[in-house]
């Protein structure tokens, strides 16, 4: 929008909106005129296209409205679709102004800062992440605004950068455009992966000097180091943008966020995105049950979050693991406890973002008794919880603090049911404050003046349909219909005339009408003033408040997982620093619940980091390989998040990082083909792999030639099972047969295969993984069964009958050995 446009020609009321609009920016303005936020310009154009509104023009100019009240929704539809909106109200009483009523930008509203929005999903963290780069280290801020979590981190290259990204799944990332343009592609990878707003800081405000100097003002410290941040200079410089953004760019109150916490992606499972994908952690690929949906009784969304928390970041400390175990067992063994502890859950709202409503000057006359009615449960729940012998929940319920003089202050103040807005009054209970009693005694016996005296001039009048009203605009008037307008005394005068009435004001009701209406706007005042003290009051809990908050989501989380492991038969594995990776009769958490009762066939893995290192799993299609290696990482996966796992009996030694290679995709957007996507996945896990990982491999080398594949496959599993360092335990599905040599030949390689069941020409999936390589693929029997023409299956049928008869098969096989170890040689030099 041109300069131009914004100063020629403007009425002073347009000249207030370009003043607001310089301050907007890039952002859509909504901009308060009466009973509508307008919008005008290129703004009106882009929202009345966006939300299917009417595009009008006055004097040559786009424009489109929304009613005030409404506006929120209309909002977030904007937010929804990526656009940053800023709201300029207006900041004078209209009342009291002189002249024209002042407007200004109060707050702006992008993806990563919302608050008070139906966008937010009650489970999920609203992320505001932020980048900086000294040198060859990232700095990385993450900010939920609407609980005041606050952290940092630092990264050492891009790979793990793009990571932990995905892992946040943020709403807005925050950028320097220096910084953005440098890495173009790992931002276009994130906006096409998941909806995601990028936005770009002011360059001065990255520099460490300024970054530094607004954090430690914010948090009114001497310096940094007692948050952990001591030589962490990328995560400061990252810190400080980021929260100079949400204040001085988006005016938004930032009060509420008391501290930072640094932390390391090292001191956790490292799952990079594409396994996050592919084992359908968060999101599905088929279906609709992910692994969080599956484990997720939550009964608070603080419990909500923290459970994603634990299941994104598995840990690597066997105390820690412990100590959740311990947790989740004590409660298991009370069930009449957990029942007790789940109901008084039940009850509580969300504490976090309610405090940070009230903290922030958001909180609605409904926030505070929803916050009223969730701390009554807090002294029920630690009478429960004392009774269970758990150190993590012994510390949870020492966070319980007793909060009963502020709930006796918001039951004395608050009526049970107060409206949705401030301005719709009757919030206060009567006797809370005596002045605030003697207005509405005014105004009810008003209600009783205006009938008494709407039957008195009926009487003394003769006019049975004469009736007192009151609107916004005139105020009280006698009504009555036209052909009775000449009924009323001289001494009435005439206030507005209808189509069919004629309204009237009288000398007693003028009179009556000051009284009331002063005692009106002085109760509305009154009110008002009383409840941001009352919301001043309760800020001052705050921390206490929120203290309870974070302890009630551990409990929450550990109810819930302790209620789906006494719900599903989960047993608490054995988790130490050992290279045992032992699971019995173990189960997939998302399959078995897709079938019948006790339809589900387990199977068992045993690997030792020695004797038994890479499983080379053969078989058909359909017959559950697939299954197999995706539940035996989802297995671990929770295991490490300390929760109890679908088996009969579980050992797990450690795992620092999981891998996973499945499927075929194209990413054609990027110019890259299946095998491409397949390779750029392959090279990922050999160069970031260690001995501690568990690498999942589906098939590898399928989208090349059969030697060529062979080759790699082959390669890929003599790395992993001969390459100091990076010796992970691995999973490897695959339909070469000609890999269940490497037995043989490597120590470490261990065959394995799907079994299956043959009847009168007819197989039968067994689905259990047996010891040993299978004999045949049975390609042929899937794809009759996949409804191939009957005509193709029986040549297919002839042609493998040729090949076996003269050997084809068996020569094929050396020959496709021959190469690879041809091949082979050029590894090996």
């Amino acid at each position: 929008m041109s300069q131009e446009i914004l100063e020629k020609n403007l009425t002073p009321m347009m000249e207030q909106w370009a003043s607001c609009k310089k301050i907007a920016k890039e952002a859509l303005l909504f901009f308060r005129m009466g009973d509508f936020y307008e919008a005008f310009h290129d703004d009106a154009v882009v929202i009345a296209r966006e939300l299917e509104l009417t595009l009008t023009k006055r004097q040559g100019v786009p424009m489109c409205g929304v009613p005030w009240h409404a506006a929120e929704n209309y909002i977030d539809r904007l937010v929804a679709k990526g656009y940053p909106v800023a709201i300029a109200d207006q900041v004078e009483d209209p009342k009291q102004a002189k002249g024209l009523v002042k407007r200004a930008v109060t707050r702006f509203v992008t993806p990563g800062t919302v608050i008070n929005s139906s966008l937010l999903s009650e489970k999920t963290n609203n992320y505001l992440v932020s980048f900086a780069q000294v040198g060859a280290v990232f700095g990385l801020a993450t900010l939920d605004l609407t609980t005041g979590e606050f952290k940092v981190t630092e990264i050492e290259n891009e790979r793990e950068l793009k990571s932990e990204i995905y892992r946040l799944r943020p709403a807005e990332l925050l950028t320097s455009e220096k910084f953005q343009k440098k890495h173009e592609k790992l931002f276009e990878e994130a906006k096409e992966s998941f909806r995601v707003l990028l936005s770009c800081g002011q360059e001065w405000s990255f520099d460490h000097k300024h970054a530094y100097a607004f954090l430690v003002d914010h948090f009114q410290v001497h310096h940094l180091d007692g948050f952990g941040l001591k030589g962490m200079v990328a995560a400061i410089n990252a810190a400080g943008a980021l929260l100079a953004y949400v204040q001085e760019e988006l005016s938004l109150p930032v009060t509420h966020i008391r501290t930072i916490k640094a932390y390391s992606t090292a001191d956790t499972l490292s799952i990079d995105w594409v396994s996050q994908r592919n084992l359908e952690l968060f999101e599905t690929l088929h279906g609709d049950q992910t692994l969080l949906k599956v484990i997720d009784r939550t009964q608070t969304p603080m419990g909500g979050r923290e459970l994603r928390q634990w299941l994104k970041h598995p840990l690597l400390s066997v105390q820690e693991i412990t100590k959740r175990q311990d947790g989740i067992e004590a409660l298991t063994f009370a069930p009449t406890a957990l029942a007790k502890l789940r109901g008084g859950l039940r009850g509580v709202r969300d504490l976090e973002r309610l405090m940070m409503k009230v903290t922030a000057g958001f909180a609605t006359p409904r926030d505070l008794v929803a916050l009223s009615s969730s701390l009554k449960q807090v002294a029920p729940i630690k009478e429960i919880i004392c009774q269970i012998g758990s150190a993590l929940i012994y510390e949870c319920s020492e966070q319980l603090t007793d909060m009963k003089e502020l709930v006796e202050l918001l039951e004395r103040a608050l009526v049970d049911e107060p409206p949705l807005r401030l301005t719709d009054g009757h919030i206060f209970r009567d006797g809370f404050y005596p002045s605030l009693d003697e207005l509405r005694t005014i105004t009810k016996n008003g209600r009783e003046w205006i009938a008494r005296y709407q039957n008195q001039i009926r009487e003394e009048y003769g006019i049975k349909t004469l009736k007192v009203g009151f609107n916004k605009i005139f105020g009280y008037y006698i009504e009555v219909s036209r052909g009775q307008a000449h009924l009323m005394p001289d001494i009435f005068q005439r206030r507005q005339t209808l189509v069919n009435n004629e309204r009237f004001i009288s000398p007693e009701l003028k009179e009556y009408e000051g009284k009331v209406l002063t005692a009106q706007d002085r109760m509305e005042t009154m009110e008002s003033d009383l409840f941001l003290k009352l919301r001043q009051k309760i800020a001052e809990s705050a921390e206490p408040v929120c203290k309870i908050a974070r302890s009630l989501a551990t409990i929450d989380t550990l109810s819930s997982l302790a209620e789906i492991a006494r719900a599903h038969d989960y047993v608490r594995p054995v988790v130490d620093e050992s290279e045992k990776l032992e699971i019995v009769e173990g189960r997939h958490p998302i399959v078995e619940l897709s079938l019948p009762k006790e339809q589900f066939i387990p199977n068992d893995i045993q690997l030792d980091g020695e004797k038994e290192l890479l499983m080379l799993i053969t078989g058909p299609n359909m017959a559950g390989k697939s299954t197999y290696i995706r539940q035996v990482a989802m297995i671990v996966i929770m295991a490490q998040m300390g929760a109890f796992i679908p088996a009969r009996k579980g050992h797990i030694g450690i795992v620092d990082k999981i891998f996973t290679r499945i499927g075929a995709s194209d990413d054609l957007s990027r110019g890259q083909s299946t095998f491409m996507v397949e390779m750029s996945e392959t090279a990922n896990i050999l160069n970031n792999a260690t001995s501690r990982s568990l690498v999942i491999l589906d098939e590898i080398g399928r989208g090349t030639s059969t030697y060529d594949g062979v080759a790699i496959a082959w390669a890929v599993a003599e790395y992993l099972l001969k390459t100091d360092g990076r010796q992970a335990k691995t999973l490897f599905a695959t339909h070469y047969f000609e890999l269940t040599g490497l037995e043989k030949m490597i120590d470490g390689a261990v065959n394995y295969h799907a079994g299956v069941k043959e009847w009168n020409d007819e197989i039968i999936f067994l689905h259990k993984i047996e010891r040993g390589a299978a004999d045949r693929s049975y390609g042929i029997h899937v794809a009759r069964l996949a409804g191939l023409p009957a005509p193709v299956i029986t040549r297919a049928r002839q042609i493998l009958g040729e090949l076996e008869q003269d050997g084809g098969r068996k020569s094929n096989k050396r020959k496709v050995l021959q190469a690879v170890e041809k091949q082979l040689l050029l590894f090996e030099s």
